[in-house]
């Protein structure tokens, strides 16, 4: 590993190759995520281009290293972890933004363009990529784990916003999944392939992306309810009757304590009470109605203190507790303890009852737990802070975590709405899956190992298979 490292650095440059402990440390440990290994990446390297991207490829292909896609780092479920060691391949410096077509509502970019710096360039032509996953995420990655965010209810998840990819294989093939029109019926669709496989079958380093006309009118509003069975409720009945919401949003009563607790948000301290956020979108005549409707809703289930921003600065301090809830957990987390966090999708109807169940459960273990989710997709997050150290709480921690995902499968949701399945949730893929389903993914995944696609009668034993 380490002689494939030097070579690639004798071409690339030291500058571009890092042997650093802290840089390795980075790109092999998540302080957010509890699915780490002990094991950390040999060296670091950081191309600018898709051709230099091949040639580490070439090169590891050669020597038979592991390859780890870096992007922002900012994935809770070992999606960039390195096991076997290897070489990790960071996007960062691929932050070019090729083309913008203002005609076309389309954009080519490199994979390390951070999604918030991307909207900044472009909202001055009247158009956005209607995504809001972390603020640090950059493209590559957002494709790769086939991200969303608080805006998924409206505008979908990555996958509905790619056009096309270029990627890296293994052994450093270069291949494009198809053209720029908006549809396609040539082959098969490669882009739903490279979406999602978290850097399993290839390494993303440009894509082509629709873009979103930017909305005239927006607006958020917030309101508070006795239960989280309440606030369940009251977002399936808005979904349910067709309010067309931007997002819908939902904090636990610990969520917005832990609000308070590091000051508040938005300039104001919170009830502590499980909140709904929502966000409005449109034309004001529209922004407006449906504002009425979704009070009616919240007033249907028990809801109270419905307050409505339309300005800039208010919507953004009405929404600043949604934005700040990660941070604000990380912040109260006593020294020594990590935080759990996971989540789950249901279909709408099951929502209320498997977050009600979760919260229960979770309670049970004496430790801070603690729910928040994007409700208008039946989509949940927990949140359980415990002492790894502490063998029965790791334990009791892991075994309430399988008992959710068993609960979301047995409702016919999945074990993962948005994070990936990394080294995280690998055991509860088969669970939901089923075996026969997994061995297709096996078998294109060796697919695309370029020593079967030059011996396609031959059958590789997985330790043999290069990783990409």
């Amino acid at each position: 590993m380490c002689e494939a490292a030097k070579k690639i650095e004798k071409i690339l440059g030291e500058e571009s190759v890092s042997f650093d402990e802290e840089d390795l440390e980075t790109h092999g440990f998540s302080e957010w995520s509890t699915s780490n290994t002990a094991q950390r990446p040999v060296a670091v390297v950081s191309p600018r281009s898709t051709e230099e991207v091949s040639m580490i490829a070439k090169i590891c292909h050669e020597y038979n290293v592991p390859m780890i896609p870096f992007g922002a780092g900012s994935s809770v479920e070992g999606n960039f972890t390195a096991p076997f060691s290897g070489i990790s391949i960071d996007i960062s410096r691929m932050d070019q933004v090729i083309a913008l077509r203002e005609n076309d509502m389309d954009v080519t970019v490199q994979a390390g363009v951070n999604w918030v710096t991307l909207n900044e360039t472009i909202e001055q032509h009247g158009l956005f990529l209607p995504l809001d996953p972390s603020p640090t995420a950059r493209i590559g990655g957002m494709i790769a784990t086939n991200c969303s965010g608080t805006n998924a209810l409206r505008y979908g998840t990555m996958k509905d916003w790619v056009v096309n990819l270029t990627v890296v294989l293994a052994d450093g093939s270069v291949i494009k999944t198809r053209r720029r029109p908006r549809k396609t019926s040539a082959g098969y669709n490669l882009n739903s392939l490279f979406t999602g496989s978290e850097g399993t079958l290839g390494i993303i380093t440009e894509a082509t992306l629709k873009l979103a006309t930017i909305p005239t009118h927006f607006s958020v509003a917030t309101a508070a309810f006795p239960t989280v069975r309440d606030a369940a409720a009251a977002a399936s009945n808005m979904i349910r009757n067709g309010i067309p919401l931007a997002a819908l949003e939902l904090m636990d009563e610990v969520q917005m304590k832990v609000i308070n607790q590091n000051g508040g948000a938005g300039g104001r301290t919170w009830e502590e009470a499980p909140t709904l956020f929502l966000k409005f979108s449109g034309t004001s005549d529209g922004v407006q109605d449906n504002i009425t409707r979704a009070q009616a809703a919240v007033n249907t289930h028990r809801g109270s203190k419905f307050q409505v921003a339309t300005t800039k600065e208010a919507m953004k301090s009405l929404w600043a507790a949604r934005k700040e809830a990660l941070w604000a957990m990380l912040a109260i987390r006593p020294e020594g303890t990590q935080i759990w966090s996971t989540d789950v999708a249901v279909p709408l109807s099951h929502l209320a009852e498997i977050i009600e169940l979760s919260k229960k459960e979770s309670g049970r273990l004496g430790l801070f737990s603690s729910v928040l989710g994007h409700v208008g997709d039946g989509n949940f997050h927990q949140a359980v802070m415990y002492n790894p150290n502490i063998p029965e709480e790791k334990d009791a921690v892991a075994h309430c975590v399988d008992d959710m995902m068993v609960r979301a499968l047995k409702m016919d949701g999945t074990v993962s709405g948005e994070h990936g399945i990394g080294l995280g949730k690998k055991a509860c893929l088969e669970k939901e899956l089923g075996v026969n389903t997994i061995n297709v993914m096996r078998a294109l995944k060796r697919s695309l190992d370029p020593r079967w696609l030059m011996n396609p009668g031959k059958i590789f034993d997985e330790e043999e298979t290069p990783a990409a």
